[in-house]
C-alpha cells in the first residue's frame, strides 16, 4: 500500500485501533513514539528501540538544521541512515521552539527569527524553510510550522496564533515534499474549544495526511487538558491519524486514547530516566528513596524489558545515587518499554472490545508516586 493509506481497524467507544502506511513501514496504533530530538533517543541504541517495539521515532527540524545541518545529514545518506534507524521517523517543524524559546524569538506573519541555542546566531524559519529542511532530511512524516501560544495567553493572542497557524499551514501544504513523505497539520487554540474547532476546520480543508493537537500539556491545569482533548478530538477527521503532541505519562496517554487519539510523543520517559523515577503499574517509583536500597525485586513485576529481567531496584538505586551512566540507560529503556507496552495493551483491548475495562483497571492501578 502507498504511503498515507490509513485504516481504522476497530473502535471501542471513541478509542481506535488504526493502521498507517509510511515509506518505511506500517504503523499500528495506539502508539507511543520515542523522542530523538537530535536524531538520537538519549542513551538508547536503535537496536534496543527496535527490540522494545518502537515503530516511529521523532527528530527535531530546528536542532538538526543548526547542528549538523540538513545538507550534512543528506550527504551522510539521509536521516534514517544518519540515525541508524530504518523504521519510520517523524520530524517536528521547529514550531515548538517558538514556544520554548519565546524570549529570544521574534514572530511575524511571514515566520520567526530565532537566536540559535548553540552560538546565538540569528536563524530564520518560515513555513517554506521548515518544509524544505524536512524534505532534505527525508523524514516519513513532516509537521507543519505552527505557533504554539503559552498557557495563560489571552484569548486574543490565542486567536492570532490560530489564524497565523492556518495561514502557515496553507503555505506548508503548497511546499514540495520528499517522495512518500506525509504531512500533518497542527490544530491550535489553547484551552478554548471554539478556537480549536475553528483551527481544525481550516486545516481539514487543506487535506493533510494527518492532524495533531498542539498547544496542550504546556502548563494548563491537568483536568482542563483532559477536558479540552476529549472535546477537541472529534474535530479531527475520523479518516486520518490523530496525534497528541508532547504527552508521555501513562494516565494521560490512557485518557487521550479514550478520547480517540492515536499517536503520542514526549521526552518524559528518558528525562525521568536521567534523574531516577521509573514508571510502574503501581505509579511512578522514585529510586532515590532509601527504602529501595535493599529491594531485590524488579522495577515492575509485570514488565518484560531487559532492565526488569536482569536488575534489582536496589542495584538501580545504587547506580542512580552514584551518578552512573548505566543507571540512566537502564531506567530510560524501562520507561520507554513501559509506554510502548501500555499502548500495545491498549491496542489489543480495543481490538478485543474490552478497552473501557482495561482503561479503568489501568487508571486504578496507577497510584500516586512512591
Amino acid at each position: 500500500m502507498a504511503p498515507g493509506a490509513f485504516e481504522v481497524e476497530a473502535t471501542d467507544g471513541a478509542a481506535r485501533a488504526t493502521r498507517l502506511e509510511t515509506a518505511h513501514g506500517t504503523i499500528t496504533t495506539p502508539l507511543f513514539m520515542p523522542v530523538g530530538t537530535k536524531a538520537t533517543v538519549k542513551a538508547v541504541d536503535p537496536s534496543e528501540l527496535e527490540a522494545l517495539g518502537a515503530q516511529v521515532i521523532l527528530a527535531n527540524t530546528y536542532h538538526l538544521h543548526f547542528r549538523p545541518g540538513e545538507d550534512t545529514v543528506r550527504a551522510l545518506g539521509g536521516l534514517h541512515r544518519f540515525a541508524g534507524w530504518e523504521r519510520a521517523i517523524l520530524t517536528d517543524s521547529g514550531g515548538f521552539q517558538i514556544f520554548s524559546l519565546l524570549d529570544t524569538a521574534r514572530i511575524d506573519d511571514d515566520g520567526v527569527t530565532f537566536r540559535s541555542v548553540y552560538d546565538g546566531a540569528a536563524g530564520r524559519f518560515t513555513p517554506e524553510i521548515a518544509m524544505a529542511v524536512q524534505r532534505t532530511l527525508g523524514s516519513d512524516i513532516a509537521m507543519c510550522l505552527d505557533e504554539c501560544p503559552p498557557a495563560g495567553a489571552t484569548r486574543a493572542a490565542v486567536a492570532r496564533a490560530v489564524e497565523r497557524t492556518s495561514r502557515w499551514a496553507e503555505r506548508c501544504a503548497a511546499a514540495e515534499c520528499a517522495p512518500g513523505q506525509l504531512r500533518f497539520g497542527i490544530v491550535q487554540g489553547g484551552v478554548d474549544v471554539g478556537l480549536r474547532r475553528r483551527s481544525a476546520r481550516s486545516l481539514t480543508d487543506l487535506g493533510f495526511d494527518g492532524y495533531a493537537l498542539g498547544g496542550l500539556s504546556v502548563g494548563e491545569a491537568r483536568a482542563t487538558m483532559f477536558d479540552v482533548t476529549e472535546q477537541s478530538a472529534p474535530f479531527l477527521p475520523a479518516g486520518r491519524p490523530r496525534y497528541f503532541m508532547g504527552i508521555g505519562d501513562p494516565e494521560a496517554i490512557i485518557r487521550a486514547i479514550a478520547a480517540g487519539i492515536d499517536l503520542f510523543d514526549c521526552v518524559l520517559p528518558t528525562r525521568l530516566g536521567r534523574t531516577g523515577p521509573a514508571f510502574t503499574w503501581e505509579g511512578r517509583l522514585n529510586l532515590r528513596n532509601a527504602r529501595f536500597a535493599r529491594d531485590p525485586g524488579p522495577l515492575d513485576p509485570d514488565c518484560r524489558c531487559p532492565t526488569c529481567a536482569r536488575f534489582s531496584r536496589g542495584y538501580l538505586r545504587h547506580l542512580v545515587t552514584q551518578g552512573e551512566i548505566l543507571g540512566l540507560r537502564l531506567i530510560s529503556v524501562h520507561n520507554l518499554a513501559f509506554l510502548l507496552d501500555l499502548t500495545s495493551r491498549a491496542r489489543a483491548a480495543i481490538l478485543a472490545g474490552t478497552f473501557a475495562g482495561f482503561a479503568q483497571h489501568s487508571l486504578d492501578r496507577l497510584a500516586p508516586d512512591r
